[in-house]
């Protein structure tokens, strides 16, 4: 009688230790997940932070009288910027070529040139099963 209840404990025992074990992994690939996620995420707000910051870089030391900067694209490892910018204020210094937002020019001579800049920032997702492309946008709005 002793050996079956021995035999009935340890089965008992060592089915709530695997139960155990399962939660553990399941947490545990839980807690990976969403380090990933949330490290992808930082990962694109700093590289659309670095790119809107080049962006406003680039357009103020191009000639807006020549040529105009329209658009940045870059690729850093798994990650795809591109970068739209768009131009409000004086139209008569700026060439055809540029993407204007506004039709008339609703500035004064003394007002300066303003762009919007446009950060995207796509990505794949790691976790999901069919690598699932996510989006960061950005949106600036920067006195030239």
């Amino acid at each position: 009688m002793r050996k079956a209840f021995s035999m009935i404990t340890a089965i008992i025992v060592i089915v709530l230790m695997a139960t155990v074990g399962t939660f553990i992994l399941n947490l545990s690939g839980k807690m990976v997940k969403g380090t990933t996620t949330q490290f992808q995420r930082e990962q694109a707000m700093l590289l659309a932070k670095s790119y809107t910051e080049y962006a406003i870089m680039a357009v103020t030391a191009n000639d807006q009288n020549t040529t105009c900067l329209n658009t940045i694209n870059g690729d850093y490892g798994d990650y795809s910027i591109i970068v739209h910018i768009s131009y409000i204020g004086r139209l008569n210094i700026l060439n055809g070529g540029c993407t204007i937002l506004n039709s008339t020019d609703i500035v004064t001579p003394k007002s300066p040139l303003n762009i919007i800049v446009d950060t995207f920032v796509s990505y794949s997702d790691y976790d999901h099963p069919n690598n699932l492309n996510m989006t960061y946008h950005r949106r600036s709005l920067q006195k030239i």
